[in-house]
């Protein structure tokens, strides 16, 4: 149930709601104009109520997260079409592509890892703080909630109606599994409550993710967190950061916003210094 129910005189929506469903079947009430304002699909989805969708996109996510007392999060993006090792690229389009993706399958089994001792580290918060929180689809995001699982943690999935795909895996936690229509409001929610951004190999919404986080830090819009990419080769090969530092666009002090990392164990220890957290115990 979302909020807390409170005592009131007056009649509610819903029950209001039911009244109107027992209504007789006449030309008035069958009529759009007579359907109560909330109740109507059309009226609702109508471009000039963007406005009004946006904020109960926003706020359906923030009550339910209030109601179980998420404070942080620790947020994972990565490509959704890197395989679990031993698996098949189901997603590559050409021999090499193949390849690749299975070779970065490592990244899959550090995106699991990582999970699992942010979720130790949430258990001692009683799951409060450190909550794993992926894009809830399949790939990087499957191995984060994965790895919540693994050690008996919940675990959020901001998931977003996609063309094609984008069912949330079976790992989220069913009352965190979420789904959004605009990407503004899951974007808001990815790092209003972030302690640690996770960066994993990935494509453009990864990388869209890693620059807004990055820009955000960097103006000082948000606070300076842990920012992770994991796998210095692969983002080396795919981003020239250092000559937009040559060409002045960026200064060479913005280098030290992130950190390159290869496994779970080195981000996670950044983090741990980063906040004073007690050292865990080695998750199997």
């Amino acid at each position: 149930m979302m909020g807390r129910k409170r005592h009131s005189s007056l009649r509610s929506s819903k029950e209001d709601m039911e009244a109107v469903r027992h209504s007789p079947h006449t030309p008035q009430t069958e009529s759009a104009a007579y359907r109560l304002a909330f109740a109507d699909e059309e009226f609702m989805t109508s471009e000039d109520l963007r406005g009004v969708r946006f904020q109960l996109e926003y706020l359906k996510i923030e009550f339910r997260l209030r109601e179980a007392n998420v404070n942080s999060t620790v947020v994972l993006f990565g490509g959704a079409r890197i395989p679990e090792p031993g698996k098949p690229a189901w997603a590559a389009k050409t021999d090499e592509a193949k390849k690749n993706l299975e070779a970065n399958s490592i990244y899959y089994e550090e995106a699991r890892r990582f999970a699992q001792l942010a979720s130790l580290t949430s258990k001692a918060t009683d799951f409060t703080d450190y909550v794993v929180a992926t894009g809830g689809g399949p790939g990087v995001m499957e191995a984060g909630n994965r790895g919540a699982a693994d050690v008996g943690a919940p675990s959020i999935g901001y998931n977003i109606v996609l063309p094609h795909e984008q069912a949330p895996n079976t790992y989220v936690t069913p009352q965190f599994s979420f789904n959004f229509h605009y990407f503004a409001t899951r974007k808001i929610h990815f790092l209003m409550r972030a302690k640690v951004v996770a960066i994993f190999p990935g494509g453009f919404g990864t990388m869209d993710e890693f620059f807004e986080a990055l820009t955000l830090i960097q103006t000082g819009r948000m606070d300076r967190i842990p920012l992770l990419l994991f796998g210095k080769k692969f983002w080396s090969r795919v981003l020239n950061l250092e000559a937009l530092a040559e060409e002045g666009t960026i200064s060479p002090d913005d280098f030290k916003l992130f950190s390159f990392v290869d496994t779970a164990d080195e981000a996670w220890e950044i983090v741990r210094q980063t906040y004073n957290l007690p050292r865990i115990e080695h998750p199997a």
